[in-house]
Protein backbone atom coordinates (compact mmCIF):
# COMPACT_ATOMS: atom_id res chain seq x y z
CA UNK A 1 0.00 0.00 0.00
CA UNK A 2 1.40 3.12 -0.56
CA UNK A 3 1.10 6.55 1.51
CA UNK A 4 -2.05 7.68 0.13
CA UNK A 5 -3.97 4.79 0.54
CA UNK A 6 -2.55 4.25 4.29
CA UNK A 7 -3.73 7.68 5.14
CA UNK A 8 -7.29 6.67 3.99
CA UNK A 9 -7.06 4.00 6.13
CA UNK A 10 -5.94 5.51 9.31
CA UNK A 11 -8.73 7.95 8.49
CA UNK A 12 -11.58 5.63 8.46
CA UNK A 13 -10.29 3.31 11.28
CA UNK A 14 -10.01 6.83 13.21
CA UNK A 15 -13.66 7.23 12.72
CA UNK A 16 -14.57 3.89 13.27
CA UNK A 17 -12.87 3.71 16.91
CA UNK A 18 -14.37 7.18 17.57
CA UNK A 19 -17.59 6.22 16.92
CA UNK A 20 -17.75 3.54 19.10
CA UNK A 21 -16.21 5.60 21.68
CA UNK A 22 -19.33 7.87 21.15
CA UNK A 23 -21.62 5.11 22.02
CA UNK A 24 -19.79 3.83 24.63
CA UNK A 25 -20.22 6.81 26.59
CA UNK A 26 -23.49 7.34 25.06
CA UNK A 27 -24.54 4.42 27.82
CA UNK A 28 -23.08 5.90 31.00
CA UNK A 29 -26.17 8.35 31.82
CA UNK A 30 -28.59 6.04 29.82
CA UNK A 31 -31.16 4.22 32.54
CA UNK A 32 -32.22 1.05 30.56
CA UNK A 33 -29.40 -1.44 31.43
CA UNK A 34 -32.12 -3.81 32.31
CA UNK A 35 -36.01 -3.27 32.82
CA UNK A 36 -38.73 -5.05 33.95
CA UNK A 37 -42.46 -4.47 33.60
CA UNK A 38 -45.50 -5.60 36.32
CA UNK A 39 -48.82 -5.18 35.51
CA UNK A 40 -51.58 -6.85 33.51
CA UNK A 41 -53.52 -4.15 32.33
CA UNK A 42 -52.04 -1.10 30.41
CA UNK A 43 -53.19 1.49 33.08
CA UNK A 44 -51.58 -0.35 35.91
CA UNK A 45 -48.01 -1.33 34.05
CA UNK A 46 -45.13 0.08 35.96
CA UNK A 47 -41.65 -0.25 34.31
CA UNK A 48 -38.27 -1.04 36.83
CA UNK A 49 -34.91 -0.08 34.79
CA UNK A 50 -31.73 0.71 36.25
CA UNK A 51 -28.14 1.36 35.50
CA UNK A 52 -24.84 1.17 37.36
CA UNK A 53 -25.65 4.57 39.47
CA UNK A 54 -29.23 4.20 40.08
CA UNK A 55 -32.63 2.34 40.18
CA UNK A 56 -35.60 4.38 38.55
CA UNK A 57 -39.34 3.40 38.21
CA UNK A 58 -42.29 4.84 36.06
CA UNK A 59 -45.97 4.53 35.72
CA UNK A 60 -48.26 4.86 32.84
CA UNK A 61 -48.82 8.57 33.00
CA UNK A 62 -44.92 8.97 32.28
CA UNK A 63 -43.52 9.80 35.48
CA UNK A 64 -40.66 8.49 36.60
CA UNK A 65 -38.58 8.72 40.10
CA UNK A 66 -34.91 7.82 40.09
CA UNK A 67 -33.18 6.72 43.84
CA UNK A 68 -29.14 6.88 43.44
CA UNK A 69 -27.64 3.56 45.48
CA UNK A 70 -27.73 4.68 49.09
CA UNK A 71 -23.85 3.16 49.98
CA UNK A 72 -20.97 2.90 47.98
CA UNK A 73 -19.28 0.16 50.98
CA UNK A 74 -22.93 -1.97 50.55
CA UNK A 75 -22.87 -2.58 46.74
CA UNK A 76 -22.11 -5.96 45.45
CA UNK A 77 -18.28 -6.63 43.89
CA UNK A 78 -19.95 -7.10 40.75
CA UNK A 79 -21.76 -3.94 40.03
CA UNK A 80 -17.46 -2.09 41.57
CA UNK A 81 -16.00 -3.97 38.75
CA UNK A 82 -18.51 -3.02 35.84
CA UNK A 83 -18.20 0.37 36.75
CA UNK A 84 -14.17 0.44 37.02
CA UNK A 85 -13.79 -0.99 33.77
CA UNK A 86 -16.50 1.28 31.96
CA UNK A 87 -14.68 4.61 33.18
CA UNK A 88 -11.27 2.37 32.17
CA UNK A 89 -12.71 1.84 28.68
CA UNK A 90 -13.89 5.60 28.79
CA UNK A 91 -10.11 6.75 29.63
CA UNK A 92 -8.09 4.62 27.63
CA UNK A 93 -10.55 5.60 24.05
CA UNK A 94 -10.01 9.30 24.95
CA UNK A 95 -5.99 8.52 24.57
CA UNK A 96 -6.48 6.93 21.88
CA UNK A 97 -8.08 9.56 20.08
CA UNK A 98 -5.11 11.96 21.20
CA UNK A 99 -2.49 9.53 20.18
CA UNK A 100 -4.04 8.86 17.09
CA UNK A 101 -4.60 12.34 15.98
CA UNK A 102 -0.99 12.73 16.58
CA UNK A 103 0.42 9.84 14.73
CA UNK A 104 -2.03 9.75 11.54
CA UNK A 105 0.01 10.75 8.04
CA UNK A 106 -2.54 13.43 7.38
CA UNK A 107 -1.89 15.47 10.93
CA UNK A 108 1.99 15.88 10.57
CA UNK A 109 2.32 16.18 13.87
CA UNK A 110 4.25 13.19 14.79
CA UNK A 111 7.52 14.26 13.19
CA UNK A 112 9.18 11.25 10.98
CA UNK A 113 7.25 8.12 9.03
CA UNK A 114 8.63 5.72 11.55
CA UNK A 115 7.73 7.42 14.21
CA UNK A 116 4.28 8.11 13.17
CA UNK A 117 3.85 4.55 12.59
CA UNK A 118 4.89 3.40 15.96
CA UNK A 119 2.89 6.16 17.66
CA UNK A 120 -0.41 4.54 15.41
CA UNK A 121 0.44 1.42 16.99
CA UNK A 122 0.47 2.81 20.18
CA UNK A 123 -3.13 4.11 19.73
CA UNK A 124 -3.83 1.10 18.41
CA UNK A 125 -3.18 -1.19 21.49
CA UNK A 126 -4.79 1.93 23.50
CA UNK A 127 -7.98 1.35 21.66
CA UNK A 128 -8.01 -2.41 21.32
CA UNK A 129 -7.64 -2.38 25.51
CA UNK A 130 -10.46 0.08 25.91
CA UNK A 131 -12.83 -1.85 23.23
CA UNK A 132 -12.06 -5.12 25.38
CA UNK A 133 -13.23 -3.63 28.20
CA UNK A 134 -16.19 -1.97 27.53
CA UNK A 135 -17.05 -5.76 25.71
CA UNK A 136 -16.56 -7.57 29.12
CA UNK A 137 -18.78 -4.52 31.20
CA UNK A 138 -21.71 -5.33 28.39
CA UNK A 139 -21.04 -9.19 28.13
CA UNK A 140 -20.78 -10.07 31.94
CA UNK A 141 -23.91 -7.62 32.61
CA UNK A 142 -25.87 -9.54 29.77
CA UNK A 143 -25.04 -12.66 30.69
CA UNK A 144 -25.88 -12.20 34.64
CA UNK A 145 -29.10 -10.88 33.93
CA UNK A 146 -29.66 -13.57 31.58
CA UNK A 147 -28.90 -15.97 34.42
CA UNK A 148 -31.35 -14.71 36.76
CA UNK A 149 -34.04 -14.53 34.17
CA UNK A 150 -33.75 -18.10 33.39
CA UNK A 151 -33.26 -18.82 37.01
CA UNK A 152 -36.46 -20.62 38.59
CA UNK A 153 -35.17 -20.44 41.76
CA UNK A 154 -34.66 -16.69 41.83
CA UNK A 155 -37.05 -15.23 44.01
CA UNK A 156 -36.56 -11.69 43.33
CA UNK A 157 -37.95 -9.19 40.36
CA UNK A 158 -36.89 -10.50 37.04
CA UNK A 159 -34.93 -8.07 34.61
CA UNK A 160 -34.15 -7.99 30.95
CA UNK A 161 -31.44 -6.74 29.17
CA UNK A 162 -31.60 -2.98 28.30
CA UNK A 163 -31.24 -0.68 25.49
CA UNK A 164 -27.74 0.40 26.81
CA UNK A 165 -26.22 -3.10 26.83
CA UNK A 166 -26.79 -3.46 22.71
CA UNK A 167 -25.34 0.30 22.45
CA UNK A 168 -22.36 -1.08 24.44
CA UNK A 169 -21.77 -4.01 22.39
CA UNK A 170 -22.40 -2.45 19.28
CA UNK A 171 -19.80 0.49 20.32
CA UNK A 172 -17.33 -1.97 21.67
CA UNK A 173 -17.11 -4.01 18.70
CA UNK A 174 -16.54 -1.15 16.41
CA UNK A 175 -13.52 -0.31 18.70
CA UNK A 176 -12.08 -3.71 18.21
CA UNK A 177 -12.45 -3.95 14.82
CA UNK A 178 -11.32 -0.12 13.85
CA UNK A 179 -8.48 -0.45 16.57
CA UNK A 180 -7.09 -4.59 14.93
CA UNK A 181 -7.17 -3.37 11.53
CA UNK A 182 -5.01 -0.19 12.51
CA UNK A 183 -2.77 -2.38 14.70
CA UNK A 184 -1.62 -4.72 11.75
CA UNK A 185 -1.07 -1.96 9.13
CA UNK A 186 0.88 0.73 11.62
CA UNK A 187 2.96 -2.40 13.06
CA UNK A 188 3.41 -3.74 9.69
CA UNK A 189 4.95 -0.72 8.91
CA UNK A 190 6.76 0.45 12.61
CA UNK A 191 7.80 -2.80 13.84
CA UNK A 192 9.24 -4.15 10.78
CA UNK A 193 12.14 -1.19 10.14
CA UNK A 194 13.28 -1.53 13.42
CA UNK A 195 13.56 -5.43 12.92
CA UNK A 196 15.79 -4.56 9.68
CA UNK A 197 18.15 -2.45 11.42
CA UNK A 198 18.48 -5.33 14.00
CA UNK A 199 19.31 -7.57 11.36
CA UNK A 200 21.52 -5.90 9.27
CA UNK A 201 24.80 -6.46 11.37
CA UNK A 202 24.27 -10.36 11.55
CA UNK A 203 23.43 -10.51 8.42
CA UNK A 204 26.60 -8.56 7.06
CA UNK A 205 28.78 -11.07 9.62
CA UNK A 206 27.43 -14.33 8.08
CA UNK A 207 28.13 -12.92 4.84
CA UNK A 208 31.84 -12.04 5.31
CA UNK A 209 32.05 -15.49 7.72
CA UNK A 210 30.97 -17.67 4.64
CA UNK A 211 33.06 -16.12 2.53
CA UNK A 212 36.26 -16.34 4.38
CA UNK A 213 36.23 -13.13 6.15
CA UNK A 214 35.91 -11.62 9.45
CA UNK A 215 34.27 -8.78 11.63
CA UNK A 216 35.34 -6.48 14.32
CA UNK A 217 32.87 -5.79 17.17
CA UNK A 218 33.64 -2.15 17.73
CA UNK A 219 34.01 -0.98 14.26
CA UNK A 220 32.14 -3.45 12.23
CA UNK A 221 34.41 -3.26 9.32
CA UNK A 222 35.01 -6.57 7.34
CA UNK A 223 38.33 -7.68 6.63
CA UNK A 224 39.34 -10.51 4.17
CA UNK A 225 41.10 -13.09 4.85
CA UNK A 226 44.74 -13.60 2.52
CA UNK A 227 45.50 -15.81 -0.25
CA UNK A 228 46.90 -19.07 0.69
CA UNK A 229 50.99 -18.74 -0.02
CA UNK A 230 51.55 -22.37 -0.59
CA UNK A 231 52.52 -23.37 -3.93
CA UNK A 232 50.58 -26.18 -5.96
CA UNK A 233 52.39 -28.25 -7.95
CA UNK A 234 50.64 -29.98 -10.98
CA UNK A 235 51.93 -33.56 -12.20
CA UNK A 236 51.21 -33.47 -16.23
CA UNK A 237 52.02 -36.46 -18.24
CA UNK A 238 54.54 -36.71 -20.54
CA UNK A 239 52.76 -36.51 -23.90
CA UNK A 240 51.18 -33.23 -22.79
CA UNK A 241 54.50 -31.84 -21.34
CA UNK A 242 56.69 -33.01 -24.41
CA UNK A 243 53.81 -31.29 -26.75
CA UNK A 244 53.67 -27.89 -25.03
CA UNK A 245 57.31 -27.89 -25.51
CA UNK A 246 57.53 -28.16 -28.81
CA UNK A 247 54.71 -25.11 -28.84
CA UNK A 248 57.30 -23.01 -27.02
CA UNK A 249 59.88 -24.19 -29.32
CA UNK A 250 57.71 -23.69 -32.90
CA UNK A 251 56.28 -20.26 -31.54
CA UNK A 252 56.77 -17.80 -33.92
CA UNK A 253 57.91 -14.26 -33.29
CA UNK A 254 56.23 -11.45 -33.60
CA UNK A 255 57.63 -8.68 -36.12
CA UNK A 256 58.26 -5.53 -33.50
CA UNK A 257 56.76 -2.24 -34.51
CA UNK A 258 57.22 1.27 -34.48
CA UNK A 259 56.42 1.23 -31.42
CA UNK A 260 58.14 -1.50 -29.73
CA UNK A 261 61.33 -0.12 -31.48
CA UNK A 262 60.94 2.99 -30.21
CA UNK A 263 60.15 1.73 -26.76
CA UNK A 264 63.31 -0.95 -27.19
CA UNK A 265 65.72 2.41 -28.32
CA UNK A 266 64.40 3.74 -25.23
CA UNK A 267 65.76 0.91 -22.77
CA UNK A 268 69.00 1.10 -24.66
CA UNK A 269 69.66 4.09 -24.33
CA UNK A 270 68.57 4.64 -20.84
CA UNK A 271 70.44 1.28 -19.86
CA UNK A 272 73.95 2.13 -21.54
CA UNK A 273 76.34 3.09 -19.02
CA UNK A 274 77.69 6.38 -18.82
CA UNK A 275 81.35 7.99 -19.32
CA UNK A 276 82.24 9.95 -16.27
CA UNK A 277 85.51 10.82 -17.64
CA UNK A 278 84.31 12.84 -20.44
CA UNK A 279 82.85 15.81 -18.04
CA UNK A 280 85.96 15.74 -16.20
Amino acid sequence: MNRTEIMYMEIGCFLCCFCGWVLNCSTLPTEYWNFSEVGDAVVTTVNYFSNLWMDCVSDTTGVSDCKYYPSMMALPVFLHVCRALTIVSVILGFWGAVLTLIGMKCTKIGGSELANARVMFAAALTYLASGFSGMVVYSWWGHKTRAQYVDQNYKPQKFEIGAAVFIGWGGSSLIIAGSAVMCYFSGKEGLRSSSNRSQTPTESYITATSRGGYLTAPTRTIYMKPASSRHTTVILPSRVQTSLENKRLIRPQRPQTEMHRTHNNRINRTSAPTNMDSYV
